[in-house]
């Protein structure tokens, strides 16, 4: 024992010394490589945002929303509650999870507060439902398109479209208790409870009941983190608010197919659904205000997506404004569906009104700011950014912390989970990680998808960074030849004549799972002339990625004209040389 208590305290002396890092010890979250910080712009005081409402999760009669909603959102538990605890999280979706993890690893009583769904979007209304339909889109597309690889009647095949949407919510009640309040409540936190918050000073929080007993608790934090979200976006188009329409949020309530669809903002799941619809059948019409289609990604990559989609039979417009949305008063997930007029101005300056049988609205995400009475705690906010943070996720008031999507440019679940683990560390152990240390990957999962990380050319461009580009197209790797696979890329960017990697790209039928050694090769600090000296099995996909690097060899960086004179000297000294054996 006192081996062990000296050891920790020379361990501690390191820490407080500032030799050793709280991250060397609980296990590093960032490394040598980070993505620009990017930033929302603060919107002032007047400035409000129109979000979606909050919605049911549906159909209701469907035991397997019955059992979801079991577990992750029983109105009905709202138990008695401490006085105080050492973290108070508002919100349990991935951000909330995380955080009471991380507390309770060392050691933290928590308290986890969600007014709707545990889970939150990801598990319900996001990542989780939504590849489950990308996933039966995928396979009914690659059976039609299986007669190039000798496959014959795949282009026969239909979709079973209340199957599709009976599997999804199968696999989501079959997650649902790993994210949910009885698990929560007996591995994590000292308590769970479902009810609305909101801050009673700057140390104590009230929670209040969703089952209709207006119930409420009030209860004190050392600690806490708000980690609310974002919701759906609802853009100042005329009549659109007015207009019920699918957002995320009840778009999975659909229980038939519609016979057409019109897409209002090309954000990630929307294109994402839009594409998935048009294989299963459904007429879609994208209408994008940017000039392109996913105008943060690369734009060749978007330029492959466009292509993608349009052989889908998806109608694209962009750089268009809608003018006014009329439709009925009342939402359809099944036939009869209703009708919706969207009357739009188009790139040419012609108006155009398409009328389809329902509408998506994928235009963007707002914070989950409203009724949390933040003033009361001293915590600045605005309705665009959200909560305001410094680099360390902490609010004006010192305990009170912010992260996920709440309080981030970076909407992903990914980069809620990090952020998360961050934040807690930083309460409770001042450990100093920082929201601008991290490298941030993402993908979107339309096909084929598109895969980034780090800086893009524009933000190279936008920072005066001089920078060398390298490109592997798909179709010269041997196994997308043997595969069928004519579209996509692997595009790394370098400092200019050097090999350190400032940002890749991946356009590929898995590029969400090729970026992952880009992104490790960048946390880590290995440069082009490393990767390409990595051997990959053959043949793969993943072959792109080294032979992409190793355009780095070849280079005038790397194969300078001195180099390539030593070795030719070389090679002509051991020519000389007497044979030698073993």
């Amino acid at each position: 024992m006192a081996e062990l208590e000296a050891e920790a305290a020379a361990l501690l002396d390191a820490l407080d010394a500032g030799t050793a890092t709280v991250d060397e010890v609980l296990g590093r979250l960032y490394g040598k490589a980070a993505s620009p910080d990017a930033q929302i712009s603060r919107a002032g005081p007047e400035v409000t945002i129109t979000t979606a409402p909050e919605h049911a999760m549906g159909p209701s009669a469907c035991e397997d929303v019955k059992s979801t909603v079991a577990h992750v959102g029983p109105r009905d538990h709202f138990p008695a509650l401490e006085k105080r605890y050492d973290l108070v999280v508002i919100g349990a979706g991935v951000a909330g999870l995380l955080s009471v993890i991380t507390a309770k690893a060392l050691g933290k009583r928590a308290l986890l507060i969600e007014k709707h769904y545990m889970g939150g979007d990801c598990l319900n209304v996001g990542c989780v439902p939504s590849k489950c339909l990308v996933a039966s889109a995928k396979a009914l597309h690659n059976a039609r398109a299986s007669a190039a690889l000798g496959v014959v009647g795949g282009e026969n095949l239909k979709i079973d479209f209340p199957r599709v949407m009976a599997r999804m919510r199968e696999i989501r009640a079959g997650i649902a208790p790993h994210d949910g309040v009885a698990r929560y409540a007996r591995d994590f936190c000292a308590e769970v409870i479902i009810g609305e918050a909101a801050f009673a000073d700057g140390e104590s929080v009230t929670i209040t009941a969703r089952d209709g007993s207006n119930r409420t608790q009030t209860v004190a934090f050392d600690r806490c983190l708000i980690a609310t979200g974002a919701s759906a976006a609802v853009p100042p188009a005329p009549g659109l608010v007015q207009t019920p329409h699918l957002t995320n949020g009840n778009f999975f309530n659909l229980v038939a197919l519609p016979p057409s669809l019109g897409l209002i903002g090309a954000g990630p799941i929307g294109l994402e659904m839009a594409q998935s619809l048009a294989r299963f059948g459904c007429k879609v019409v994208v209408f994008e205000m940017a000039d392109r289609l996913l105008p943060r990604e690369d734009a060749d990559a978007a330029a492959v997506v466009g292509q993608s989609l349009e052989a889908d039979s998806v109608v694209i417009h962009t750089a268009c404004r809608i003018l006014n949305v009329a439709g009925p008063e009342t939402m359809a997930y099944e036939a009869p569906f209703s009708k919706y007029e969207v009357r739009v101005l188009l790139q040419d300056g012609s108006e155009q009104v398409v009328k389809v049988s329902t509408l998506l609205n994928a235009t963007g995400r707002a914070p989950n700011v409203n009724n949390l009475n933040l003033e009361a705690a001293g915590v600045a906010y605005d309705a665009r950014s959200g909560v305001h943070t410094d680099d360390c996720y902490a609010t004006a008031n010192p305990k009170i912390y912010a992260c996920g999507d709440v309080a981030s440019a970076y909407k992903f679940t990914h980069v809620a989970d990090w952020q998360a683990r961050c934040a807690v560390r930083n309460a409770f152990l001042d450990a100093r990680c920082r929201r601008s240390r991290l490298l941030v990957p993402w993908c979107t999962y339309v096909d084929p998808e598109v895969a980034c990380v780090g800086a893009s050319a524009l933000d190279l461009e936008k920072a005066g960074t001089e920078y060398d580009t390298y490109v592997r197209p798909l179709k010269e790797v041997d196994r997308c030849k043997c595969d069928g696979v004519k579209q996509g890329f692997v595009k790394i960017r370098t400092w200019k004549g050097g090999d350190e990697i400032l940002g890749a790209t991946v356009v590929a039928p898995h590029a969400g799972d090729l970026i992952s050694e880009l992104t490790v090769c960048m946390q880590n600090g290995v440069g082009l002339a490393d990767l390409a000296g990595v051997m990959h099995p053959y043949p793969t996909t993943a072959e792109a990625v080294r032979q992409c690097a190793a355009q780095y060899w070849f280079s005038p960086a790397f194969k300078t004209p001195a180099a390539a004179l030593a070795i030719r000297r070389r090679g002509e000294a051991v020519a000389a040389r007497p044979a030698s054996t073993f």
